[in-house]
């Protein structure tokens, strides 16, 4: 499946958080976000990518947007990523990758010649009505929040 594109509602979700609650497409209607797919917690790249949010978070919050990062992990190793590397946001899992698959970010990778189905590095920017205002598809992990906040 492509990825969602501009203009396309935000499939229904309701996801485990890092705050212990469950997060929901329904509970963020009204307000504007930014959900990021990762593959993996504690990697190099995620932990860059991660961090970048982090180290740019203040600049979000004051445009009054969210920020989720949602990968296969379980909260318990979510946690230990966000106690670790002190990520300010909330971390949410899809254990099934179901939504990560709604939303196109669920897909065939390749390594070292070898196929496998994974998480695709994608992030998107929604807007209050739950619209998809922005989507980024491929993802320089060091300044991907820079890149996000220019476009805003």
């Amino acid at each position: 499946m492509a990825l969602r594109k501009v203009g396309s509602k935000i499939p229904a979700f309701s996801l485990l958080s890092t705050s212990g609650k469950k997060v929901t497409s329904k509970s963020l209607l009204g307000s504007s976000y930014v959900l990021f797919f990762y593959p993996k917690d504690q990697t190099p790249g995620c932990t860059k990518e991660a961090c970048s949010f982090r180290d740019h978070f203040s600049l979000f919050k004051k445009k009054k947007i969210a920020i989720f990062g949602i990968s296969p992990d379980s909260i318990e190793s979510h946690e230990k990523f966000l106690q670790k590397q002190e990520l300010p946001y909330e971390l949410l899992s899809d254990p099934n990758h179901s939504f990560a698959e709604k939303m196109g970010a669920w897909g065939e990778k390749s390594m070292y010649g070898k196929k496998y189905m994974g998480i695709l590095r994608s992030t998107f920017i929604v807007n209050p009505k739950g619209e998809i205002s922005k989507v980024y598809p491929k993802v320089s992990v060091a300044t991907h929040a820079e890149d996000i906040l220019k476009d805003l």
